[in-house]
């Protein structure tokens, strides 16, 4: 491991933490939709550009801002055909947005948001534009994880190569088997993601965060009707540890990763407007956070899920900072085993770690969820009332993991 390379996301001239620049990347507003329960949930056919549509268009109504103040527009996704460059664009229209600003998307799998925000990022850096709108959707009721495409028959003799078509759920086993992560420590993190989130649920903590979004659905009858979706429905509000422990895995016999212990398949989408910290004021916009660092970095592709443990402190360096530092970690939840081992082998409190639940609980649209971390993490960090350092984190198919350091500035801003 001690050859894991940081691969891209660098913010190599990014100030020190606590440091004021005009040059600063600063996030200004973020806003995401609900998130539902894939082939089950509010938005099991509703299509992602209208998802998309609706949190670009919140976001800059939110903060008064015209769109044609926009440089570049980028969406994260990952199940659409070409990651979604269509479905965006027309995302971008549905929104009332002028052919003027560009639009594009990214696809690198489970971290898509977070990579949409790193590239705006980077083109507020380099000065191509001053305003951007990073962006994260998936409509995991309409499109599935399939066919990985055409792929050379030389892959099979290459380990490496042929590890990054292992099935998500086995690298989870593989983490757990290889870390010794048992299925009891798995199963309490569950439930601790479970309660979290239905206490933030319970609490209203997540409306300032939610876009109500208008859908057409049929009731028992069979009559369509209008319904507005603002609460996340994949919660469990009634979750214990003895029916998690009854729960069979589900990967492999004798696994220990199981529906109850894994991030839900789900339909959602999240939108925040970054900006150079000298625009942002001359417009008179606020600023809700500061990007301080970001990296991503490659791990062995069959435990995927260990990504976090190193682009944590890849992160963290680059931003002179301890995992002691920081007040929040957003780290994805996309199988408890990974997620515990991260936690653990970076020693973080389990009190920082996801304070309103995570995707075991909120669940796990791709392209989505990177910007959704971004979104809860700030609107945490500003409930506080102070200035703080937040994480967000992934594990990324395929072998990586990402990771963005953010600073709370305080109420003043």
């Amino acid at each position: 491991m001690h050859r894991i390379k940081i691969i891209s996301g660098h913010l190599s001239e990014c100030r020190s933490a606590g440091s004021s620049s005009a040059e600063d990347v600063v996030v200004v507003h973020g806003r995401r939709t609900a998130i539902g329960k894939a082939k089950r949930g509010a938005f099991k056919v509703t299509t992602p550009d209208e998802l998309l549509s609706a949190v670009m268009t919140a976001v800059l109504t939110d903060v008064g801002l015209s769109p044609d103040k926009l440089g570049d527009v980028c969406v994260g996704n990952v199940l659409q055909p070409g990651a979604g460059a269509l479905m965006a664009r027309v995302a971008h229209f549905l929104s009332g947005f002028p052919e003027t600003v560009p639009t594009y998307t990214v696809n690198r799998q489970c971290s898509s948001g977070l990579q949409a925000l790193f590239n705006i990022a980077g083109a507020i850096r380099s000065r191509s534009i001053d305003l951007g709108l990073a962006c994260g959707v998936e409509s995991m009721s309409l499109r599935e994880v399939g066919d990985p495409g055409d792929l050379s028959s030389r892959m099979t003799a290459v380990d490496k190569a042929r590890d990054c078509i292992i099935p998500m759920g086995i690298t989870s086993e593989n983490v757990a088997e290889r870390f010794g992560v048992s299925r009891e420590k798995q199963d309490a993190f569950a439930l601790s993601s479970q309660q979290k989130a239905a206490r933030a649920q319970s609490a209203g903590l997540f409306r300032q965060e939610i876009v109500p979004v208008t859908v057409r659905c049929a009731d028992e009858q069979g009559i369509e009707r209008e319904a507005v979706v603002c609460e996340d429905d994949g919660i469990r509000a009634g979750t214990t540890l003895a029916g998690l422990r009854k729960l069979r895995p589900a990967f492999k016999p004798g696994g220990s990763a199981t529906a109850g212990n894994s991030s839900q398949l789900s339909d959602g989408a999240a939108a925040v407007l970054l900006g150079r910290r000298s625009a942002v004021e001359a417009l008179g916009l606020p600023v809700l956070g500061v990007l301080r660092a970001s990296a991503v970095v490659g791990v062995p592709p069959d435990v995927m899920g260990i990504g976090p443990a190193f682009a944590i402190p890849a992160a963290l360096e680059q931003a002179g900072l301890t995992v002691a530092d920081i007040d929040v970690f957003e780290i994805n939840e996309a199988f408890a085993s990974q997620a515990v081992y991260c936690v653990e082998k970076l020693g973080i409190p389990l009190e920082k770690v996801n304070p309103n639940g995570g995707a075991i609980a909120l669940g796990h649209p791709l392209g989505c969820t990177g910007v959704r971390q971004v979104v809860t993490l700030l609107n945490e960090l500003r409930r506080r009332g102070r200035r703080a350092y937040g994480v967000v984190s992934m594990c990324i198919g395929t072998g990586m993991g990402a990771a963005a350091v953010f600073e709370y500035p305080g109420p003043r801003h």
